[in-house]
């Protein structure tokens, strides 16, 4: 390049004035050291410049042999990318294939199974790729660094789902509870319906659907009524002060016996009854039985139901907030006696 601007600066000098000349020769200056300036700015790893040189005073076999070099060269890295392309595809499916076969025998959950599958094959595949590339000669730093960089931006912008993740893959690992369970968590009590990566969904007993972040579920308090199969009903009932209370107490026994949901068999104790405690109006009276876990709403409002039919008919009756007025007539009295001694 260099050359030719000189041939060139040359032939427009001729037969020019001699501040023409000037003009030229100064050009000419310039021009010399632009293009060194653009020279050193080339990469030196690219040895562009060097290599067009050294092409440029080659003889025709000297060309072929360089040629050929550069192409075997080039075609051995091309072929070695493919095997080891080829190869990682085929180890990524085998590694699949043994991890399903752990998940399958493990019974793990078929969501977090396929969750799990989808990204070692993604993570596996990604690495393959900068292998393979960098198989080519190709400098893959700056490649892992961006995907480094948007890995912490995807990360930092999505941290409230990535912790609700976190708490789905730890509710699928350990399953506290599954789907059909009765729970209470988060201050709702329903079952659950669906369980989901970022989500768990459950249905109210007024058949509301209420939807949980698995996060703040898995990092609280979770209780599931259905975990045991059983569950013990309790009833409170308050008495009149001066009732029977043994009268009370064998009755509501008898009342949780004869309802059809009470286990008679297989439970932890027999249907009971106890004085729980003396309230400021009222006796309270516990009783306690043991149902089936789908049966304890049932066996709840039955015997509640029961007690106030048959209560009153023995003679016990249910106290309730009421107030005693007393008049103190202590003031009108003696201003009459005050009357009377005026007169």
């Amino acid at each position: 390049m260099n050359a030719l601007v000189n041939s060139l600066l040359t032939l427009l000098s001729v037969n020019l004035p001699d501040d023409a000349q000037k003009l030229a020769s100064h050009a000419q200056q310039v021009t010399q050291e632009a293009t060194a300036k653009a020279d050193s700015l080339l990469p030196n790893t690219l040895g562009i410049k060097s290599t067009v040189d050294s092409v440029s005073h080659m003889d025709t076999g000297q060309l072929f042999t360089f040629v050929t070099d550069k192409g075997l060269n080039l075609g051995t890295k091309i072929l070695a990318a493919i095997v080891i392309y080829l190869l990682g595809a085929w180890l990524i499916k085998k590694i699949k294939k043994i991890t399903k076969r752990i998940f399958t025998k493990k019974n793990v959950d078929p969501s977090l199974s396929s969750f799990v599958l989808s990204t070692i094959s993604i993570l596996l595949t990604l690495i393959l790729i900068i292998v393979t590339i960098d198989t080519l000669g190709i400098d893959t730093t700056s490649f892992v660094a961006l995907l480094g960089g948007a890995g912490l931006a995807i990360g930092m912008a999505l941290s409230g789902t990535l912790q609700n993740f976190a708490g789905g893959v730890m509710i699928l690992i350990f399953k506290p509870f599954k789907v059909g369970d009765v729970i209470e968590a988060q201050g709702y009590v329903g079952t659950v319906s669906a369980i989901e990566i970022i989500s768990t969904h459950m249905t109210t007993p007024d058949n509301k659907k209420i939807i949980l972040p698995n996060g703040s579920l898995f990092n609280g308090i979770i209780n599931n009524y259905s975990d045991t199969g059983t569950r013990r009903c309790d009833w409170t009932i308050g008495i009149t002060y001066g009732d029977d209370v043994d009268k009370a107490k064998s009755l509501l026994i008898k009342i949780i016996n004869e309802c059809p949901q009470i286990m008679k068999e297989n439970a932890p104790e027999a249907p009971s009854a106890y004085v729980i405690n003396l309230s400021a109006s009222s006796v309270d009276i516990l009783g306690r039985g043991w149902v089936k876990t789908d049966h304890y709403f049932t066996a709840l409002t039955y015997v509640t139901e029961k007690v106030y039919e048959e209560f009153p008919k023995a003679g016990l009756s249910f106290p309730y907030p009421h107030m005693n007025v007393i008049m103190d007539n202590t003031d009108n009295e003696t201003d009459k006696q005050d009357k009377n001694s005026t007169e």
